[in-house]
């Protein structure tokens, strides 16, 4: 069951009466689910019900709910992409967790670039011309230095028509996937599927394969996180979608974002060598938090993570980081009162995987470009320029340092 209030809970917090809240019901503004036994009480939806508080707070401080809304605040804008709602993520109304079970990244790209849960179609060439040689300083720094050329250079991919989009937004994927194959040494295999050319280019087998084809899904979209807002607001200049991408990809490497998988692989490693307990000690001291754990959306656990975890731990339960990971995740509950999230997950990934730590980021990033792509495709169709306003605290025009 979601997290839920009682009817009597539900109208304190509303600060409205039981015949209020069952009209709240009624206009469909609060959701209502069947106690848990055989009482006959029904118990009211905590998300939907601090929804409407937090609009009606809004109503009397507009200007307190604007401060607020950009950081993990009130919605912001409208998109028909992505839902969290009671603890599960949602892409166009399907569950993430069972797409990942069932579906390929083709899909799953179709349904979020074009409504329709059938797999896109990739350009049977890489467009390797496009871009510079692999880039020493690593993976992600190839993969923004391919999508700079490839927007420059790549003519097909500019077109702006709404019908150009999905076969645009395919051709940065693909060429993604293409660098990846290029930093391996090997030709591109654009005929294979996406998970198959990355588990080919990582030297995965089948299990590992379609392990990468699972996190590729879980990560392929979340809502307005940074990463995705940043590619909506490159894409509302009417820049293109290898820009877009470009503006997510660099959203992604910072420490609160992207980069945590990479904590999160320096913290399974050192648990491996030292101990739960120590390993998370000594991160905490340097970190001030535990990286991999928690989540501000998901209160009882993020189900990207729980559903990677869970599947790596039926597949592999004797790998050392799959069995590391799992003293760790005791550890951080009995300490913290946390539960893992998906960074952690990509980064028992990447250990199955051999490393190095840069494969966790990559990952997400291929994934989640996916999201991007949507992303931007959704703010270009919508045809305004995202442009929000500051609210100016500094120095007032005349004001003298002298006299203060």
């Amino acid at each position: 069951m979601s997290h839920s209030f009682s009817a009597a809970e539900a109208t304190e917090r509303l600060g409205v009466s039981r015949a209020t809240l069952y009209a709240y019901v009624s206009r469909g503004l609060i959701r209502s689910e069947p106690a848990q036994g055989k009482t006959r009480e029904r118990r009211y939806l905590a998300e939907e019900i601090d929804a409407l508080v937090r609009r009606k707070q809004g109503r009397r401080d507009p200007e307190k709910t604007v401060q607020g809304a950009l950081n993990w605040g009130a919605p912001v804008l409208e998109s028909e992409l992505t839902l969290i709602a009671g603890g599960r993520l949602y892409y166009r109304g399907q569950d993430a967790v069972l797409l990942a079970e069932q579906r390929t990244v083709e899909e799953v790209a179709g349904l979020l670039w074009t409504r329709e849960l059938q797999a896109i179609t990739l350009p049977l060439r890489a467009h390797l011309a496009l871009i510079p040689p692999f880039f020493e300083g690593g993976l992600l720094e190839s993969f923004a230095h391919a999508l700079t050329s490839a927007g420059a250079r790549d003519l097909q991919a500019a077109d702006a028509r709404p019908e150009a989009l999905p076969g645009n937004a395919a051709r940065v994927l693909s060429l993604l996937f293409a660098v990846a194959e290029r930093a391996r040494g090997i030709p591109s295999a654009p005929d294979l599927a996406l998970h198959e050319r990355l588990g080919r280019a990582w030297g995965a087998d089948s299990l590992l394969t379609d392990l990468l084809r699972r996190a590729l899904i879980l990560t392929a979209d979340h809502e307005l996180n940074v990463s995705s807002f940043t590619a909506r607001c490159v894409a509302s200049s009417g820049a293109s979608l290898h820009h877009a991408a470009l503006g997510g990809l660099c959203a992604l490497q910072g420490v609160r974002h992207g980069l945590s998988a990479e904590l999160c692989y320096e913290l399974l490693d050192r648990a491996g060598r030292q101990g739960a307990a120590r390993a998370l000690s000594d991160m905490m001291r340097r970190q001030r938090h535990a990286p991999g754990f928690g989540h501000l959306l998901y209160p009882d656990g993020d189900p990207r993570g729980r559903a990677l975890l869970d599947h790596m731990a039926s597949v592999w339960p004797a790998a050392p980081a799959v069995e590391v990971a799992q003293k760790l995740c005791e550890e951080v509950r009995r300490e913290l009162g946390e539960l893992p999230n998906v960074d952690l997950a990509l980064a028992v990934v990447t250990h199955l995987l051999g490393g190095p730590a840069e494969r966790g980021l990559a990952l997400f990033a291929l994934g989640r470009t996916v999201g991007w792509l949507a992303h931007a495709a959704e703010s270009a169709a919508q045809g305004r320029l995202v442009r929000p306003r500051a609210k100016y605290v500094g120095a007032l025009p005349g004001w003298n340092v002298a006299q203060k």
